[in-house]
């Protein structure tokens, strides 16, 4: 790839603050831009005010800054672009690939996540009902740079993917991928939690003329428990005074192999060896890595 090219981005949901398993998601897409020298953008996916955390989106610019992650040009935030999703979505019902669901939940409980097409002709007027955008009985595949080839089969384990709720919130799937072109993105590296939505975005960005990204699902960091890292677990928030030491110990959790004294060294020196250093060969090709293994 043209080193040029390659413009990556970091986009953090704003319902909590940066934990270590955000750093790590943060540092990697970071490297593997700068690595190159390409650009790194932040986008602020503000998509659901009800589950935003008062004062999360200035922490979190704040912290990023502060761990030595320096973004390009402005933030962007996806509440700003309400207008661009509304016209995606009027345009595919127009013509006939979307469609209103007024499936409750209780109706879709018995189906395990797999929407059956209760709603595909039944033409309910798009008020107060959630939107579909049809998906074929096809299998998409595509290669994860680290966890190799991915495959789903839309029709049997997705059914027609929700774009706007029934609340008339959009949803995250069609704005990642309006967001994504728009922004110019390359190359995505996220956690491997969002393997599953990748095949679903490969099908909205062929159906909407977009180009494919390059992917990279980095391990998900876990509890012992075996959740994610995140608010509703009580995961601490990213302290401000011990960024070479946390830095430096996402650095291992990615297989970057620093030298130990690297902790005690300043924010912008962790941050140069980890740039000139990187090889995202070197991560794990797990779905998951422990917490209390990266002590």
């Amino acid at each position: 790839m043209n080193k040029k090219a390659y413009v990556g981005r970091f986009a953090p949901t704003p319902s909590g603050l940066l934990h270590f398993g955000s750093l790590v998601a943060a540092l990697a897409s970071y490297l593997d831009a700068r690595a190159v020298g390409g650009r790194w953008l932040v986008r602020m996916e503000d998509l659901d005010p009800p589950r935003e955390m008062p004062g999360a989106q200035d922490l979190i610019l704040r912290t990023l800054e502060t761990y030595g992650l320096h973004w390009d040009g402005a933030v962007e935030y996806q509440s700003a672009r309400h207008e661009a999703y509304a016209e995606c979505v009027a345009r595919l019902l127009a013509q006939c690939l979307a469609y209103a669901c007024t499936c409750s939940r209780k109706t879709l409980e018995p189906h395990q996540g797999v929407y059956p097409g209760l709603c595909r002709e039944a033409n309910h007027a798009a008020h107060d009902a959630a939107i579909r955008v049809r998906v074929p009985a096809l299998a998409y595949r595509f290669e994860d740079r680290l966890q190799g080839q991915i495959e789903q089969h839309l029709g049997r384990e997705v059914g027609d993917i929700v774009i706007r709720r029934r609340d008339g919130l959009y949803a995250y799937q069609l704005a990642v991928v309006l967001d994504d072109a728009w922004q110019g993105i390359t190359d995505i590296v996220r956690g491997a939690d969002l393997l599953d939505s990748t095949p679903r975005q490969l099908y909205l960005q062929e159906l909407l003329g977009f180009a494919h990204p390059r992917y990279l699902h980095i391990p998900l960091i876990v509890q012992p428990d075996g959740h994610k890292l995140g608010k509703a677990y009580r995961s601490p928030p990213l302290p401000p005074d011990e960024a070479p030491a946390l830095l430096t110990r996402a650095l291992r959790a990615l297989g970057q192999c620093p030298p130990e004294d690297l902790a005690k060294a300043p924010t912008d020196t962790v941050i140069h060896w980890g740039i000139t250093h990187w090889n995202a060969e070197r991560i794990p090709r797990h779905a998951t890595l422990a917490e209390a293994d990266l002590l």
